[in-house]
């Protein structure tokens, strides 16, 4: 019989020695017709990768000990802040480096858990470490940490798996930077709440006069700094969130080198401002003023007594009426930025654009803290008729609407007129109060009073005069005489028998 062709169908194939082939012909998988599977191969190749895996890993588990060692020596030596630090804090550290590189260990073995991981760090650390350690030497710290770790993986691994491992060291090192910088976020929102609650606190002790021995401690908890002024704003409060009113009165306030300590206080934003600026806006801070061109004197004579110059008793009418033509206006020019903020309307200036829409009424000036309540008392109570004066300039001082303020019920507004214009009025004798109030109830018409008074109208224009410079309110101005009808109205009722 002849033997068929070789390499026909029927040609056995040569059988090749398992030996030759590099597999060993025990552990060599096949498939049901004997050949081997290459799927079975690849079976074998993926688990001699993972066995390969976890023994890297095992080494580098079995020195986490001597890198943890080496990491706080290398610490020791590159930053110069660490020796100083307490030994609790450094053996917090010690401890955060150790659950560090354990938690890489874990990290390499399942990366799919790799956030959760690297966040499980700093849960071993005290919150204290979080205060003691910024930020900044949290990264020079992981820095640290990181080169020490790269330095050893020639000493821990073979040199074929050690790019891999440096690689793992490069990502496990980001994950660790990005949960640091979560903490301290953390942390510092719940700062940035805690201190606006204290800060709302100490606001509203101040509106509501309570006199706390803690109050000072509070403020300065907060970053106040016992300014030698103190003034009160107060406005209608805009439609942001509160924390972000807060924040720009903040941004306003350091900008024009002024303290403040603010809150949105029912609808209101009441800004307690400090700063260098005058303790009065004009002689005696009342409604003293020098009479305008026409009327003109060439002094004024304050509250007290005492002749005062015609440029302080003008800035004094200015306080009193709120005139937005003031002298030595601290307004600024379009894109000009206040170097210096020497009055409280202008430290208002400063902040009102942080208020709503509305008038802001600024308080008077008080020595300290301690005194800010009865300017916020003065600057609420004129922010609660402010709308009885519609042409009320922006901002505009408490003491300029003394007059809706005593008519509203306000006994101290009250009070000051009689006090500061009435007073001095009826003690500078009987002529004067009663050619000032026939004047206003006539309707400053010079040629009734004269009439009325069986007066030459020179003699009306003198006492007109000498009243003006006595209670500082000049009559040629209507809403100086306005304010002055006020006042006498309320001294002839202070002075009528019960």
């Amino acid at each position: 019989m002849t033997s068929p062709p070789p390499g026909s169908p029927a040609d056995p194939p040569t059988p090749v020695p398992a030996q030759a082939a590099g597999v060993d012909p025990v552990a060599a998988p096949r498939d049901s017709a004997g050949r081997n599977d290459p799927a079975s191969r690849n079976d074998s190749a993926g688990r001699n990768d993972a066995a390969t895996n976890d023994a890297v890993i095992r080494r580098i588990e079995r020195a986490s000990g001597l890198l943890a060692n080496k990491a706080v020596a290398r610490m020791s030596d590159q930053l110069p802040w660490y020796p100083g630090m307490s030994a609790r804090y450094r053996a917090d550290i010690q401890l955060v480096v150790q659950a560090g590189i354990a938690s890489f260990v874990e990290w390499c073995r399942r990366p799919e858990h790799a956030r959760e991981l690297s966040s499980d760090v700093f849960r071993v650390a005290p919150r204290e470490l979080v205060r003691a350690v910024t930020f900044r030497r949290l990264v020079d710290l992981v820095r640290v940490a990181v080169e020490t770790i790269e330095a050893e993986v020639s000493n821990i691994v073979d040199p074929e798996h050690e790019q891999r491992v440096l690689n793992d060291v490069l990502r496990y090192s980001r994950d660790i930077a990005f949960a640091g910088a979560v903490v301290y976020a953390r942390v510092a929102e719940e700062r940035g709440a805690w201190d606006a609650r204290l800060e709302a606190l100490v606001v509203d002790h101040v509106v509501r006069g309570d006199q706390d021995r803690a109050l000072s401690s509070r403020a300065a908890a907060v970053g106040w700094r016992n300014p030698p002024a103190v003034t009160v704003v107060v406005g209608a409060a805009p439609p942001q969130a509160p924390e972000a009113v807060v924040d720009e009165v903040h941004r306003l306030a350091r900008s024009g080198g002024l303290e403040v300590l603010t809150s949105v206080h029912n609808q209101r934003l009441v800004m307690i401002v400090g700063g260098r600026f005058r303790t009065t806006d004009g002689p005696g801070d009342g409604p003293a003023a020098e009479p305008h061109a026409g009327g003109a004197a060439a002094v004024a004579v304050a509250p007290g007594g005492g002749a005062v110059p015609r440029e302080a008793a003008a800035r004094a009418v200015a306080a009193a009426t709120g005139d937005p033509n003031r002298p030595n206006s601290r307004r600024r020019a379009e894109g000009e930025l206040a170097t210096s903020v020497e009055s409280a309307l202008a430290a208002a200036e400063v902040l009102m654009s942080a208020c709503g829409p509305g008038p802001v009424v600024v308080g008077p000036v008080a020595a300290d803290l301690a005194g800010a309540a009865e300017s916020a008392r003065a600057a609420i109570a004129a922010a609660d008729v402010v709308a009885a004066w519609p042409a009320a300039p922006r901002p505009v001082t408490a003491r300029a609407l003394l007059p809706e303020r005593a008519l509203a019920g306000d006994e101290g507004a009250r009070r000051a007129l009689i006090d500061e214009v009435y007073i001095p009025l009826r003690d500078a004798g009987a002529p004067l109060l009663e050619t000032a109030g026939t004047y206003l109830d006539f309707g400053a018409s010079l040629e009734a009073t004269a009439k009325a008074l069986y007066l030459h109208p020179n003699t009306v224009r003198y006492r007109l005069r000498k009243a003006s410079e006595i209670c500082g309110l000049d009559t040629a101005d209507h809403r100086q005489r306005f304010t002055l009808h006020i006042a006498l109205l309320l001294g002839r009722l202070d002075s009528s028998p019960a």
